[in-house]
């Protein structure tokens, strides 16, 4: 079943009750929820999601809910729980949805040990991977979800895990969390996308989620082995620019960008030389959008880049 096909009634009992047991790639996450944003947003954006049963496991047991009672009407404010846990402050309650997905990236973040965790986007074209790790500001979100709204596949927007023993990056398809400008440069380029309403004055400035394409849920536990690593930047003004990177620049790059590298330790270690030695390396400037994906689906070809 999936969360689209529960009636309104029986989604909100759900949210409000023992939980609604979400399913996003490998990971379970059960959520619970009474704030009117979070049950809008959740039907909005994960409406294609499959759902566990519900006496099955689920990896995270996560809350979004009000603050005390006074933050409930004065300044008003939203909490965010993991096994009864706040590992957060409070934040202004029209950044409950975006809270639940920071939430949701926190507690792979900080228990997903059985796998490689970098903090970098990644879709696919077929049965290969295309990963790109890059600090924030560098234009990841904007590419990925220009990327995918052009025919590439969401594996995730945020973090990308890769399988220790095999290899094979996992899939989450969960929406694509744009910022400030990003919101109306991908509306205009995809005016079919959609989105959740933003959320304004949070740390990052004003985000909105962007949902994952259906095929893109779907197909989200399909394997997938990652072909390229292109490490992008954005440059106003630039013409769209891929360079080979050297093997040792691009393994200290994704290692920057490992979430667990230092937890690892060894098997870390020996998960990103596996991960270099697979890929072709590359930095990318761009400015266009347009001529962005013509540069990747180039890359993705075969074809020779300049």
């Amino acid at each position: 079943m999936k969360l689209g096909d529960l009636s309104q009634q029986e989604y909100l009992h759900r949210l409000a009750g023992e939980g609604l047991r979400l399913r996003t790639g490998p990971f379970v996450v059960r959520i619970r929820s009474d704030i009117d944003a979070v049950r809008q947003g959740l039907r909005l954006l994960y409406e294609h999601n499959p759902l566990a049963a519900d006496d099955g496991f689920a990896d995270f047991h996560v809350a979004v809910r009000h603050g005390g009672v006074l933050r409930r009407w004065f300044r008003p404010q939203v909490r965010f729980e993991v096994d009864g846990v706040e590992p957060f402050l409070p934040l202004p309650a029209n950044q409950a949805l975006p809270m639940l997905e920071w939430g949701m990236n926190w507690c792979i973040t900080a228990y997903g040990h059985h796998q490689l965790v970098l903090h970098a986007a990644a879709v696919a074209r077929g049965e290969h991977a295309l990963i790109l790790p890059a600090p924030p500001g560098s234009g990841k979100s904007t590419l990925c979800a220009a990327l995918v709204n052009r025919g590439w596949r969401l594996l995730s927007d945020e973090l990308t895990l890769i399988d220790l023993a095999s290899g094979t990056v996992h899939g989450l398809a969960r929406p694509v969390n744009l910022k400030n400008d990003s919101i109306g440069i991908i509306k205009r380029f995809a005016p079919a996308a959609v989105f959740s309403a933003p959320a304004t004055d949070t740390a990052k400035g004003t985000v909105a989620l962007m949902k994952a394409p259906t095929a893109s849920v779907d197909q989200a536990t399909a394997g997938t082995l990652p072909k390229w690593i292109v490490l992008p930047r954005y440059t106003p003004g630039t013409s769209a620019r891929l360079k080979t990177m050297p093997s040792g620049a691009a393994f200290l790059a994704i290692a920057d960008n490992a979430m667990n590298y230092h937890v690892l330790g060894r098997k870390g270690f020996e998960a990103v030389g596996r991960l270099i030695d697979r890929c072709s390396r590359h930095s990318f400037e761009y400015s266009e959008l347009d001529e962005a994906v013509a540069c990747l689906d180039l890359l993705a070809s075969g074809g020779v880049i300049g």
